[in-house]
């Protein structure tokens, strides 16, 4: 279940063909690593051997004058792979992790839902989503059947077994396996294979009453191709819930904005009598996602 923009994505070409960004028009580096691989004697044309050290940049002291000695370190303490020594106090990023992995820890460490989802025993941030939607459109009732697609780790799973109350049933379906959650009937299953309708209808022990999916893509870098499969995924996800839901259920499915978003909203608009766009405060503000949510379900 799950929420991205430059970082991620590296330099512009503009910024890679750029003098500043350490490549002079020549194609060689300030460093002196030209675009060339090293020639048979082991040296590159601008005087680096395989060892990583300048036959004409060390002074005698054994550093260059853009201050990096022999070993590879620079007097900061990071090395020329961008990587900070272990022993520097004032290293800015652990050994072998990458920028964007930092990034992502440094906000999850300032997320208040983070901190929130810890405190009350939830497996993720995201069961807030969950929490944001139902307090808002009542679409658990106690006693209901829910569908929860893509549930692992299982944040939207926990909330709607709190909600539904013993009476109710949840039925979490991933192509992961999950850790057991009290009052979830967890199957690793592909939701969209021939075999899992059946399958599905016997773990809820009926129809469904409501169908949802945070289900999101494995993401690939390229925005475009992202927002095809989330349309893709959420379009599998209607086409499932129109099968096993009954007269006058819900659902609620995640959605990256993109060009498909409106056949999306039109293909609910031909089953439920009503159809919202929502982004629950627990969804960042720099997301594309946002939720559909629709009810009344009319039938096939």
């Amino acid at each position: 279940m799950n929420d991205s923009k430059r970082g991620a994505k590296g330099w512009s070409a503009k910024e890679r063909a750029s003098p500043k960004s350490g490549e002079s028009k020549s194609g060689r580096s300030k460093w002196g690593l030209s675009k060339s691989s090293l020639s048979k004697s082991g040296e590159s044309k601008s005087g680096l051997s395989k060892s990583g050290e300048s036959k004409w940049g060390l002074s005698k002291s054994g550093e260059s004058k853009w201050g990096l000695s022999k070993s590879g370190e620079s007097k900061s303490g990071e090395s020329k792979s961008g990587q900070a020594r272990p022993d520097n106090p004032k290293s800015r990023f652990p050994v072998g992790r990458k920028l964007s992995s930092t990034l992502w820890l440094q906000r999850q460490a300032r997320d208040p839902f983070v901190a929130e989802a810890k405190r009350h025993g939830y497996l993720s941030r995201a069961a807030f989503k969950l929490i944001g939607l139902d307090d808002k459109l009542r679409l658990l009732r106690a006693g209901s059947r829910v569908l929860d697609l893509g549930a692992a780790p299982g944040g939207w799973s926990q909330v709607a077994a709190e909600r539904v109350g013993e009476k109710g049933r949840v039925v979490a379906i991933d192509l992961k396996e999950m850790a057991p959650i009290p009052g979830v009937t967890a199957m690793v299953l592909d939701a969209f294979a021939p075999e899992a309708e059946d399958r599905i209808r016997v773990a809820l022990g009926g129809t469904a009453h409501v169908v949802l999916s945070d289900m999101s893509p494995a993401a690939t870098g390229h925005g475009a191709t992202d927002r095809l499969r989330s349309a893709g995924l959420a379009e599998c996800a209607i086409a499932l819930a129109v099968i096993l839901l009954a007269p006058g259920g819900s659902i609620a499915l995640k959605l990256l904005e993109g060009p498909d978003s409106k056949a999306v909203e039109t293909m609910l608009k031909a089953h439920f009598a009503a159809v919202r766009r929502e982004k629950p405060p627990a969804s960042r503000a720099d997301s594309s996602e946002y939720y559909f949510v629709a009810k009344d379900f009319r039938g096939r």
